[in-house]
């Protein structure tokens, strides 16, 4: 790690190339692979940069600094259900176009005191502006849909807000951790890190982190999908061995 940072710090010092940004990141992640097996119970994923400068920085507060980490968007329902007749039915629904199945949000500071609303919504930072983004089907009480659905996905452990989540070291070293947790869904992560001064956006950068189930869940998963009625009879066949397994077994104890 040592290392690691003593890169960072020499990416830190002033760039030659001319015309470069006053301040740009130099992102970097401990592991850009995911491997889902039958005992994955999830993963913590370090992510760590640097701010390269061409130019003494602009006078005034430091900088600050919003990591995000996005899974891959999938289309949701959301209900709602009431009680009706004595029983629990779903009474009303939202369609999301899409939602990330997991999304992670490290700072400095404060999320609504060091971005703006604007940026907020320019760069979709926050987890509602993260499912907002890309639309849903509207009704005149879709705001409580969308909130039970980031209530139940943070219960989860899939939708995290980590305030203060992020250190700056020196005004130009940036580490943040954020947890996978064991639910995943597998596909294409999104890193972001993006470099504030007063409320707006500077630079920003992104890496992403490839999520894959590996060994009998890939071959099972793939399966499923692929071939439902071939996943469903083999299914159905280990059901009926693993009975029939159960079944002598216990006859063999008592004889």
């Amino acid at each position: 790690m040592a290392a690691v940072l003593a890169l960072l710090l020499l990416l830190a010092l002033p760039a030659v190339a001319a015309g470069a940004a006053a301040e740009t990141v130099v992102p970097g992640l401990s592991q850009s692979r995911v491997a889902i097996t039958t005992n994955f119970d999830g993963s913590e994923i370090l992510i760590f940069g640097a701010i390269r400068r061409d130019a003494p920085p602009p006078a005034g507060p430091p900088p600050d600094v919003v990591v995000t980490v996005e899974g891959p968007s999938f289309p949701v329902t959301v209900w709602r259900k009431s009680r009706r007749f004595g029983i629990w039915m779903n009474t009303g629904a939202v369609r999301v176009t899409e939602a990330p199945a997991f999304y992670a949000v490290a700072t400095t500071g404060p999320l609504e005191t060091i971005l703006s609303a604007t940026e907020d919504l320019r760069h979709s930072v926050s987890i509602p502006k993260a499912i907002r983004a890309v639309g849903t089907a509207a009704t005149e009480d879709s705001p409580d849909y969308l909130e039970a659905l980031i209530r139940l996905r943070s219960a989860a452990n899939l939708y995290q807000m980590l305030e203060g989540g992020v250190s700056l070291t020196g005004d130009a070293l940036i580490e943040a951790s954020v947890t996978l947790p064991a639910n995943l869904s597998e596909g294409l992560f999104t890193v972001r890190i993006l470099l504030l001064r007063e409320g707006s956006v500077v630079d920003s950068a992104t890496r992403t982190i490839d999520v894959q189930k590996v060994g009998i869940e890939r071959f099972l998963f793939r399966l499923a999908h692929a071939e439902p009625l071939a996943y469903g009879v083999l299914a159905l066949v280990l059901a009926i061995a693993a009975g029939w397994a159960a079944s002598e077994g216990f006859r063999r104890l008592r004889g």
